[in-house]
């Protein structure tokens, strides 16, 4: 029913040219209501005619959102496309500030006091939502981990304001200039961020895990803690791989629990690995803004040390509680991983057997420990990003369900969303769920209401999650298409990407991806083969082949299409 998009203006009319490509003709809207709009202003407009096939579709103008080069009006215009919450109403905001009332002594009243145990939580340096702390010590060949989660469920009530909307949102979402979070801040920021110094009520899975990475033992309580310190990736990172790290004097007391946590994280890792979970090492982008929104760069995000700890002691924490509540046969929502279907697996060995690999699959089954050993073997060549992608894309996509259905790509029998309540609504739906239970609430009224809405919840919330993802897919290559533009005729090194019958996608180190149309191909007239996944020269044999390295010159950036070209820079061995 809306549409964002480019007006143009003619005499006695104008037209709008669709953001969303799958659009495929231009919106009509009578002068009388296009609300002014000029030439270049970003719009969005409400259809009142869907046209035919003789006729295009009809709109009117019912905001104008800027100028195409104005500075957030590009952000805007996706946030608006994927029609993206922008403000809380006054209601919500109300209730939010009206519960986020300091931690009492009846609030802890009831609760596993862990305010003595050391803990801290590990966050990039701009997170301001903590939603999560991690306890570690060791007695003999025991790990006692806590994982402690911010207990949003206790400010946040079933059906109240903030909860319909919460629900209405289903994630934050992280786009390249700003977060749209899915609670307010005075939530997501303040009485529900595990801050430093601060006591804070919590959800608590408390493990015992062995020097095999086996959880011996664990408990899930209610719990109140309080934070020692706010550490950051790159600090962790830092005071483990470097002896006389800058930090080294402020937090030498937390040293040596970090270096436990190191010890733990790859015991873990290695369990996970042995069974067959899948670690996809793909880059992510990094992209740094000025105040007005221009991109000043754009590179792979550096994973480390201290990124892997918080994973894996997030992964064991989802899968301790996920087991928990599915041995108790309550109504609950998992995280679920499909197998892939048979002729995508089909499609990966063909694909992978023109690199000289092999996939082993049992008829057109595959165990994702196949998909891990080929993972293993790309390690540290050319094609490994772009092998690991087509396997990634070869996998169904993770969604959430009310039943125990495994985690593919995990190798996880038990596996559900428990770590992030702040910023993710399934999280926050199975914190109700898991204070129930230790309360002794969950009888069979509440069992039947559980029964009767988390399908809703479940298929919701994976369907918000991808909108989310989508936008922030967008937000970050319409920035790199802005970047680009500042780099037209440059020389860049890259890796073939992808082949189609139109052009030779090409992907550089710094994530930016381009097409080099299958027409400018140097000296000859190409066409993609399929069965080999490369474009070859019909008269001269020459070929370019997914995973070759090839050296592109930037030709041409059209940031309306979001499309860069790439032409190449110089013949290819």
């Amino acid at each position: 029913t809306q549409v964002v998009g480019t007006f143009e203006k003619n005499k006695s009319y104008g037209f709008v040219l669709p953001d969303n490509k799958k659009i495929t003709s231009d919106i009509f809207i009578p002068k009388e209501k296009n609300l002014g709009a000029v030439d270049g202003h970003k719009v969005l407009c409400r259809i009142t005619d869907y046209g035919s096939v003789k006729k295009n579709p009809e709109a009117e103008v019912i905001q104008i959102l800027g100028h195409i080069n104005d500075p957030g009006v590009d952000i805007m215009s996706v946030v608006l496309g994927h029609d993206l919450p922008t403000e809380f109403p006054e209601r919500v905001l109300n209730q939010a500030v009206r519960v986020a009332k300091p931690v009492s002594e009846a609030d802890m009243n009831g609760r596993t006091d862990l305010r003595a145990v050391q803990m801290v939580t590990i966050d990039g340096d701009d997170s301001k939502d903590l939603d999560d702390a991690v306890s570690l010590s060791v007695e003999g060949d025991i790990y006692h981990l806590g994982v402690h989660i911010a207990d949003v469920a206790n400010y946040v009530q079933e059906n109240s304001a903030l909860d319909r909307e919460a629900l209405n949102r289903g994630t934050s979402v992280y786009l390249v200039d700003r977060v749209i979070p899915m609670l307010p801040h005075t939530l997501c920021n303040g009485i529900c961020s595990l801050n430093q110094g601060e006591d804070r009520l919590s959800l608590s899975c408390l493990m015992d895990i062995d020097n095999k990475g086996n959880v011996v033992n664990y408990n899930i309580v209610e719990s109140v803690i309080n934070v020692d310190r706010r550490m950051t990736y790159h600090v962790v990172s830092d005071l483990l791989e470097c002896d006389e790290s800058e930090y080294l004097e402020e937090y030498a007391f937390l040293v040596p629990m970090f270096r436990d946590m190191l010890k733990l994280s790859e015991i873990l890792h290695k369990k996970r690995k042995k069974r067959g979970s899948i670690d996809f090492d793909l880059p992510e982008s990094q992209i740094t803004l000025d105040e007005n929104g221009h991109p000043l760069d754009v590179r792979a995000y550096d994973r480390n040390i201290a990124t892997g700890i918080i994973e894996e002691f997030m992964l064991i924490a989802n899968e301790t509680v996920a087991q928990h509540f599915n041995y108790l046969e309550v109504p609950f929502v998992y995280r679920t991983h499909e197998t892939p279907d048979a002729e995508k697996v089909l499609k990966l060995h063909a694909f992978v057997k023109n690199f000289g690999y092999s996939l082993h699959a049992g008829g057109t089954e595959v165990h994702p420990g196949e998909i891990q050993k080929l993972i293993s073997k790309v390690a540290g060549t050319p094609e490994e990003v772009m092998i690991s992608r087509i396997a990634l894309r070869s996998m169904k996509q993770a969604k959430y369900t009310t039943e125990c259905l495994g985690h593919f790509g995990l190798a996880a029998e038990y596996y559900c969303h428990f770590t992030s309540p702040i910023r993710r609504y399934p999280d926050l739906q199975i914190h109700r769920i898991i204070k129930e239970t230790l309360r002794g609430r969950m009888n069979n009224a509440r069992i039947e209401h559980y029964q009767a809405i988390l399908s809703k919840v479940s298929s919701d919330s994976s369907r918000l999650e991808r909108r989310a993802e989508d936008a922030e897919r967008e937000t970050n290559k319409l920035k790199k298409v802005e970047y680009m533009e500042d780099h037209i005729g440059e020389i860049y090194e890259g890796i073939i990407s992808g082949i189609t019958n139109w052009g030779v996608y090409v992907e550089l180190p710094n994530t930016v991806e381009g097409m080099i149309p299958m027409s400018k191909l140097p000296g000859d007239y190409y066409e993609y083969r399929e069965d080999s996944f490369e474009a070859v020269g019909l008269s001269t044999g020459k070929s370019y082949r997914l995973g070759q390295t090839v050296m592109v010159v930037v030709k041409r950036v059209d940031r309306l299409e979001k499309i860069i070209d790439f032409g190449v820079a110089k013949e290819q061995n």
